[in-house]
């Protein structure tokens, strides 16, 4: 089938398969995911995107990713007191600019909430997920080439061309992996009917995550759309 990109007043939505459309059309939650150290993720733009997805959906929440983000700068030849500190100034700044959008943004009637990833450690369905990410890591071919391929997207950006050392690898494998289970199941961790994760561009394990057959899926009640400020092409999903 051929997805619909609609526009609206600041973005256009593109949800990933027809049960992803259903789902955002429920309207029940969104997941904002917030990179650290990804200068698309302004004060201003978050602001922009939580106004936006508050008049659209009953629940919003932003998620930033929090783990292994020290181990990474450690990957890049950091000491591991500098990359502790730099973890930690990176950490700070992201929060700031989101608890800021987050102010400028939020209505008194629709609460928005703001988690950092490692806050979900004890969750007992992330943990679950999140164990089960790993194991697919270990044992399935095709899912771990999918995150190989994501892992090489970020890091074709910081390694100066150069191609990745293992250690930086395996960090950034370990940063995806603690990622993933939101693109999992969000309804699950977070208690809600159902939920679309939304991030500006698709990842390239989406495919395979909402593909049918065995292996490592999404919920049911899960769904993944490309938000953008800008207009996205019309691309085929799959059903």
């Amino acid at each position: 089938m051929t997805a619909t990109t609609e526009a609206t007043t600041t973005f256009t939505f593109q949800p990933f398969t027809r049960s992803c459309r259903f789902i955002w059309d429920e309207g029940d939650h969104v997941l904002i995911g917030v990179s650290p150290g990804n200068s698309y993720f302004s004060a201003d733009r978050i602001a922009e995107l939580v106004r936006w997805a508050s008049a659209r959906f009953d629940r919003v929440d932003l998620v930033y990713a929090d783990r292994h983000v020290a181990r990474m700068f450690a990957a890049f030849g950091y000491d591991e007191e500098h990359a502790e500190r730099r973890a930690s100034k990176e950490l700070k700044a992201v929060r700031r600019r989101i608890v800021r959008g987050v102010e400028e943004a939020a209505r008194p009637d629709l609460p928005v909430g703001v988690h950092a990833l490692s806050e979900f450690a004890g969750n007992q369905v992330y943990d679950l997920l999140h164990r089960r990410v790993s194991h697919f890591l270990a044992t399935d071919h095709e899912f771990r080439t999918g995150c190989e391929e994501m892992a090489a997207a970020f890091l074709s950006g910081k390694a100066d061309g150069t191609q990745a050392s293992p250690e930086q690898l395996a960090a950034c494998l370990d940063y995806i992996a603690a990622e993933l289970p939101f693109f999992l199941d969000t309804p699950g961790i977070l208690g809600v009917p159902s939920s679309v994760s939304c991030y500006h561009a698709l990842i390239p394990l989406t495919e395979l995550l909402y593909a049918k057959g065995g292996g490592l899926r999404a919920s049911r009640n899960q769904a993944y759309a490309v938000v953008r400020p800008h207009p996205v092409p019309t691309q085929g999903v799959a059903a």
